[in-house]
């Protein structure tokens, strides 16, 4: 069987596979459970190497969030203007999926430690900040995930690489004055958040970026900051929504480059030997083979490169 480990979403709530999103569009939660079938599919994977994540308990969600916050969650009652920031209407089964999405992302960045790669199927919720969430984000799983490797002296230092199309704010909110965990977001300048955090580097984009130039930034940027930051661990968020393809991304880089962009992160986490976490993070392309497909690429890049 093949060394690597995949948290597995299970929806379960309500009308879970499409809510409303900002401007009319709609995200289509079940690519989770696609790209779940499409890596058995085509045989990438094993049944065995997915695990199914439990709830997270209140005080692991306290490790990065308020706990008056985390309070009002779990007991549904968050203020309205808090719900309107969200963007989902506050649900015990909505609370449910995000403390599984952080289980999810605590397991599998200790099945990272042991085999070197794991995902989570889900994740990616960079927009929850350290007493808010934002952005169809109740909680931050990578964020949680991190301070639970540290509190429990599993790492000591830790990059955290999201290149999800949105900057990661609420990733930045929480560990602005931590120097054990380092931020690099690499995002659309004039996208979502409209209002960014200062992460400890930032590289903003111009609408309409293609592969060339995304890519060189990256290359440039990725030796630099492994030698800077000399991270015992790191965290991937993996967001596809820079897809020429995607509704809300405003970049224009294939799908090709997608899948280089993630064979430069993986590339240079398995050459330092440093274990990588890897969190699904968005994607919003009309058409949902293209989101799964750009997904289902991250975890073979990972497999090529690990040689599972």
């Amino acid at each position: 069987m093949r060394q690597i480990h995949i948290a597995l979403l299970k929806i379960a709530y309500h009308n879970a596979y499409i809510h409303p999103l900002r401007e009319g569009h709609r995200f289509p939660m079940i690519k989770y459970e696609l790209i779940h079938g499409q890596l058995l599919y085509e045989g990438l994977v094993e049944k065995e190497n997915f695990v199914e994540p439990q709830l997270a308990d209140f005080e692991t969600c306290c490790l990065a969030h308020d706990r008056q916050y985390v309070s009002r969650l779990f007991e549904l009652t968050l203020d309205e203007r808090m719900v309107r920031r969200i963007g989902f209407p506050l649900s015990e089964s909505l609370v449910d999926r995000e403390r599984l999405i952080l289980d999810g992302t605590i397991r599998t960045a200790l099945s990272a430690q042991r085999y070197g790669i794991a995902f989570n199927i889900a994740g990616g919720t960079h927009h929850a900040g350290f007493d808010y969430g934002e952005g169809f984000c109740l909680m931050n799983d990578q964020a949680v995930a991190a301070r639970y490797l540290l509190n429990r002296g599993a790492a000591r230092r830790i990059l955290i690489i999201d290149l999800d199309v949105h900057q990661g704010n609420g990733t930045a909110h929480i560990f602005k004055e931590d120097p054990d965990v380092f931020t690099f977001s690499m995002h659309g300048e004039k996208n979502f958040p409209f209002v960014k955090e200062r992460s400890d580097r930032d590289i903003a984009l111009p609408d309409g970026i293609s592969d060339e130039r995304y890519l060189s930034i990256l290359e440039e940027v990725l030796p630099t900051l492994f030698e800077e930051v000399n991270p015992d661990f790191v965290f991937y968020q993996a967001g596809v929504d820079i897809l020429q393809t995607d509704k809300l991304g405003k970049l224009k880089v294939s799908k090709e480059g997608c899948k280089y962009r993630d064979y430069l992160v993986i590339k240079s986490c398995k050459e330092r030997d440093i274990p990588l976490q890897i969190s699904t993070g968005g994607g919003y392309s009309v058409h949902i083979r293209d989101i799964v497909d750009a997904h289902v690429n991250t975890y073979k890049t990972a497999i090529d490169i690990f040689d599972f």
